[in-house]
């Protein structure tokens, strides 16, 4: 394994952190103005000045927390809550209030339809920041469960679980745009043999580099690659036609071939290669998902079938 090494992993393998987002809503716009230059050291920060306005931001902005003032002439606090929380889009969001109302009975409300938090105005500055900063590791936190949830232990590429749900989503998408989908199903050849005369250690080195080789080959944000089981990997590329996957799966093969890790147990070559099923059809040409992912699996049972180190695009 002396001509491969694993490097930081590439962009496509894991979500990219982000500067964490925050919405202020508040009908007095220098109380906007001034929360905004207050916490602007923790977080991007946008403004809005009504809860009209603070809706439409909100689906655009897609906020990682939103500041809310309760007392705001049309549409108050309260009642752009619940609107937040029945949008889809917006539910997940936490919501801290700020307002004047020295009523407790305010804050039990907020709290009772499910703020986040209350913070009283006229507000200390280090509260609010100690707040903000709190709840904002808060959305780190839960975003950062959510990517381990959706990664693949080994590699750090997607699970197959999450592949099974974006496969699922992207389907229906491309159904509705009656656009194609593609896909690249990947087996490492002779992976067991390779286990048995290099060692589990090894073997899971060189499915390391094979999945970062395979996500450097992924040109646009919209492509993903998963490991869907032991040494088997599948790449999943919307609005892409069989052309677009076979160049993709020929690209693979160029980049695993590039790593030159010896196999001498190998039956095609001495050293680590690949076998790939090429599908792509658009969803009325295909009955569901599943059919499709069929179809990339016995191409690539028939690319291992046919001697290994080869890729199989059609019937």
């Amino acid at each position: 394994m002396s001509h491969a090494s694993l490097q930081p992993i590439h962009p496509h393998l894991l979500a990219t952190t982000h500067a964490q987002k925050v919405l202020v809503i508040d009908d007095v716009e220098m109380n906007a103005t001034l929360i905004a230059s207050v916490i602007s050291t923790l977080c991007e920060v946008q403004t809005a000045t009504s809860g009209t306005e603070g809706l439409q931001l909100a689906l655009q902005y897609n906020p990682d927390l939103i500041l809310l003032d309760v007392l705001m002439p049309g549409m108050d606090g309260f009642e752009l809550f619940r609107r937040l929380k029945s949008e889809p889009r917006t539910a997940h969001i936490p919501v801290i209030f700020l307002t004047a109302i020295s009523d407790m009975s305010a804050e039990e409300v907020g709290l009772n339809m499910g703020a986040a938090d209350f913070i009283a105005k006229p507000f200390r500055t280090a509260v609010l920041l100690a707040r903000v900063r709190n709840h904002l590791e808060l959305v780190r936190q839960r975003h950062l469960l959510e990517r381990l949830s959706h990664s693949d232990g080994l590699t750090g590429i997607a699970n197959r679980r999450y592949f099974n749900t974006m496969l699922s989503r992207e389907f229906s998408r491309m159904q509705r745009q009656n656009q194609p989908l593609g896909l690249v199903m990947i087996d490492v050849d002779d992976f067991k043999a390779f286990n048995d005369h290099y060692g589990h250690l090894r073997g899971d080195e060189c499915l390391q580099l094979v999945a970062q080789a395979i996500a450097q080959c992924l040109q646009r944000p919209g492509d993903m690659v998963a490991r869907y089981g032991g040494e088997e990997f599948v790449c999943l590329l919307p609005n892409t036609p069989v052309s677009g996957a076979l160049k993709l799966a020929h690209d693979i093969q160029t980049a695993i071939a590039g790593l030159q890790m010896p196999h001498v147990q190998a039956q095609a070559t001495d050293f680590v290669t690949v076998s790939m099923g090429v599908a792509a059809a658009t969803p009325q040409e295909v009955p569901g998902s599943h059919q499709l992912l069929a179809l990339a699996d016995a191409r690539l049972y028939r690319a291992k079938r046919g001697g290994r180190n080869r890729i199989i695009s059609e019937d």
